[in-house]
């Protein structure tokens, strides 16, 4: 520990702000009144004492005194580097301050005590350990300042005491810590709070120089690229100038092409913002880039273009009926709108409450129609520019209103692009496959459409990318869709719904004719004159080897047989010219796939035996024929009750039942063996198991199957029926009677039986299927059973055993 000595009487001199430990010499400048009256204070006292005058050296921080200084004698007086009066003072020792005393000058006097600090001989291993690491961490530090002499200086220290107080010369110390130092009497305990001090330092130190580092790399980099992106420019200039360009034909004056735009006005003011945030941004901003993307794409919106519509109606209906044959509804929907269109221009009502005469049409039937061909004949009719969205398996509702611009990638929505692509705000636009739109995670896109679609909003209509009002309301927006039932509710009530429900025989006749023909001898390499089709040939294409509500399978059938012909003739098989006839189609093309009911004979015919009848059906593709076969299980097996197969929905299970309670009810009166319905099992199934049915319109189907079963009676092979039967034998209506009834006509059905209160939906069968249909419509079951069933042959027994 540190001993304290003869008591000492020194005058005080003051440091503000400093603190001097012992060992080290420091000039101080004479011109403080302080200062000069404390070294004039221990010069006037050195006269009558031998030695160096002495003073002693305080810290006063905040003006408080420290309660230790630092003995110090003054080596030296003259002049500093500026020519300021100085004095050069060294410090020997520490001093406990204790009280005031009088002594000469106007320095204030006081009376101190000499700490003793030397370190006992030998130095323990621990504080020969701490030396050592303290003139390591010393050395370090000053290689890094390039300070070499001081480090032998430094080596050269043996002293703990003295060692520890040279690290009063670190500038990187505080006051406070340089003051922790000089009243740490403990030369041990200092030199210990020295070092970590110094190493404190160096980590920061070390830090720092990582910081600087990385920030200059990045300094670099941005200076690299700075200058790179100078000199593509400059390049490109260069290359302008050999192209012949002037120089601001590729200029990037975003607010001169906003200015010089046909911008709608928020369109604008919302434009010019974002010009101001991009030359407020630097070019290596990533927003910059985004900024420049959306005002190219708002620029290359065709914001006032406007195609004038053809109101020449009467041209209209011509385009419409040269490129597409039949579709009636459709054609006469398109001229009454044209027709309303033209009378509102002519009365100045083009613009209503900012909404324009726009349309929305839903064309649902199943494929092959022409639904999509239609929407571009449209545009060819009114003169407008056409373009298709499809919508199949479409499951992001970003698709139909865009990403936000903070997305990477983000895009407008298909409607933003479909106008910006048709290059006018009035378009045909086609959404294609509406049906198939799907909803997952992502969002549902049919919601989407709700604004899109709905003429009392879409004039308003707001992408999320381009955050800008967009005028829909005199887009023609055509949705295509083969089911009904998948297109949401809310979504179907916004369009105008127009079916087409599929083709008769001499409309397919017809298209094959004038369209497919044309077409496929095109594609096929082949002149018109070169293969003729007659009629009877694409009738019977049409009739047994196509059965379909539309004329895409006729076309591929028609397209098969000019390459066969084709194929035959470039191996020398064929001479040309060549006239297909019918008798041609089965060498060309093989044999047909569909043959008529009434063609086949009768023990080939589906309802050759009781307990099969001919039902109607409604499906994705059209209409369809749909086969009910009955049977009874044998008594001695005890499988009594009703067993149906063939993939059927619950309401089509219901009809099944209501159809059995009514025959056991009223069997008797029927003149029907109900016994048998007790005791047997009845099993009713409808043939294509693999397709799922459901429905209530067969339900006088299965009546006439079981009662042809229970009485042996075969069903009219000619006949096909549909209806709902109601537990008291009523025939209740039903709905797609006209597809329906064109699928019966494509089958070869000559006989119909339909609900008497669908009678009203013959009206949209066209009047050549109704010719040569025999049409009946029932109110009851007891008629369908008179009219199904063929007369007992001379009381014959039946094939299917009943009960005696």
């Amino acid at each position: 520990m540190a001993a304290e000595s003869t008591p000492l009487a020194l005058p005080v001199l003051p440091l503000d702000d400093e603190v001097v430990l012992p060992g080290m010499v420091v000039p101080l400048d004479l011109s403080d009144s302080e200062v000069r009256a404390a070294v004039e204070a221990a010069q006037a006292a050195a006269r009558d004492e031998p030695g160096k005058p002495k003073v002693l050296l305080v810290p006063r921080v905040d003006g408080t005194y420290a309660g230790t200084g630092v003995l110090g004698t003054v080596e030296q007086v003259g002049r500093l580097a500026d020519g300021d009066p100085g004095a050069l003072i060294r410090g020997r020792g520490r001093v406990r301050i204790g009280a005031g005393t009088t002594g000469p000058g106007a320095a204030l006097w006081v009376e101190g005590t000499r700490i003793d600090e030397t370190v006992p001989e030998p130095l323990p291993g621990h504080v020969t350990e701490l030396v050592k690491e303290y003139k390591a961490l010393a050395t370090a530090w000053l290689r890094k300042r390039g300070a070499w002499q001081v480090v032998d200086r430094v080596q050269a220290i043996d002293d703990v005491s003295a060692l520890a107080d040279n690290s009063g010369y670190s500038p990187f110390l505080t006051t406070e810590q340089k003051t922790a130092l000089l009243e740490t009497t403990d030369p041990v305990a200092r030199l210990k709070l020295a070092t970590q001090q110094l190493r404190d330092h160096l980590a920061e130190q070390d830090v720092a120089e990582t910081i600087a580092k990385d920030v200059q790399e990045g300094v670099d980099k941005q200076q690299r690229e700075f200058l790179l992106r100078r000199q593509l420019e400059a390049v490109r200039k260069e290359l302008r100038e050999l192209n012949g360009e002037k120089d601001g034909e590729e200029s990037d004056d975003y607010r001169a092409r906003v200015e010089a735009a046909d911008l709608p006005e928020k369109v604008r003011e919302a434009a010019l913002k974002e010009v101001d945030k991009l030359e407020r941004s630097s070019d290596q901003s990533p927003e910059g880039s985004w900024i420049r993307t959306w005002l190219d794409t708002v620029l290359e919106m065709p914001w006032s273009e406007r195609t004038e519509d053809a109101y020449d109606i009467q041209g209209a209906q011509a385009v419409l009926d040269a490129e597409h044959a039949g579709l009636e509804d459709v054609k006469e929907r398109i001229t009454e709108y044209l027709a309303v269109r033209k009378r509102r221009n002519d009365r100045g009502l083009g613009v209503v409450g900012g909404r324009r005469g726009g349309a929305v049409l839903a064309l649902v039937g199943p494929p092959g129609v022409g639904k999509t061909s239609l929407g571009e004949s449209v545009a060819h009719a009114m003169g407008r520019k056409f373009v298709r969205v499809a919508l199949g398996g479409v499951r992001d509702e970003a698709e139909i209103r865009g990403h936000r611009r903070t997305y990477v990638g983000a895009l407008p929505g298909r409607i933003v692009r479909a106008i910006k692509e048709a290059g006018s705000m009035n378009p045909v636009v086609l959404l294609d496959e509406i049906d198939k739109v799907g909803s997952d995670f992502r969002g549902d896109p049919a919601a989407a459409l709700l604004e899109v679609l709905d003429p009392a909003q879409n004039h308003t209509f707001r992408d999320h990318y381009l955050e800008v009002e967009l005028d829909l309301s005199d887009v023609v927006f055509l949705a295509t869709a083969n089911v009904l039932e998948a297109i949401p509710e809310a979504l179907l009530d916004r369009m105008e719904l127009v079916r087409l429900d599929g083709y008769t025989e001499d409309e397919k006749v017809v298209i094959a004719r004038d369209h497919l023909l044309p077409r496929q001898l095109e594609r096929a390499g082949l002149d018109g004159d070169e293969v003729t089709i007659d009629e009877g040939a694409l009738r019977k294409l049409a009739g047994e080897y196509t059965r379909e509500a539309g004329v895409r399978n006729l076309e591929r059938s028609i397209a098969r047989l000019l390459r066969k012909v084709a194929a035959r003739h470039e191996l020398g098989e064929q001479e040309l010219p060549f006239t297909v006839t019918e008798g041609d189609l089965r060498d060309l093309i093989g044999r047909p796939h569909h043959v008529p009911e009434s063609a086949q004979e009768p023990a080939e015919r589906r309802t050759a035996v009781p307990g099969v009848a001919t039902g109607l059906a409604v499906t994705g593709a059209g209409g369809d024929v749909l086969y009910v076969e009955a049977s009874l299980a044998d008594p001695e097996t005890g499988a009594a009750g009703l067993t149906l197969t063939g993939q059927l929905g619950d309401v089509m299970k219901e009809s099944a039942q209501i159809a059995l309670s009514f025959l056991r009810s009223h069997g008797a009166e029927l003149e029907l063996p109900v016994g048998d319905l007790k005791d047997r099992g009845v099993h009713i199934h409808f043939p294509a198991g693999a397709v799922p049915k459901d429905g209530p319109s067969a339900g006088i189907t299965m009546t006439t199957a079981l009662a042809s079963l229970l009485s042996g009676r075969l069903v009219r092979t000619d006949v096909a029926m549909t209806g709902e039967v109601s537990l008291t034998g009523r025939v209740l209506p039903i709905g797609g009677v006209k597809q329906k009834l064109l699928a019966a006509h494509r089958a070869g059905v000559t006989t119909v039986i339909i609900p008497k209160r669908n009678e009203p939906d013959l009206d949209d069968v066209p009047a050549e299927v109704l010719e040569k249909l025999d049409v009946h419509a029932v109110t009851d079951v007891r008629q369908v059973l008179e009219l199904a069933l063929s007369p007992a042959t001379n009381g014959a027994a039946p094939e299917v055993p009943v009960a005696a």
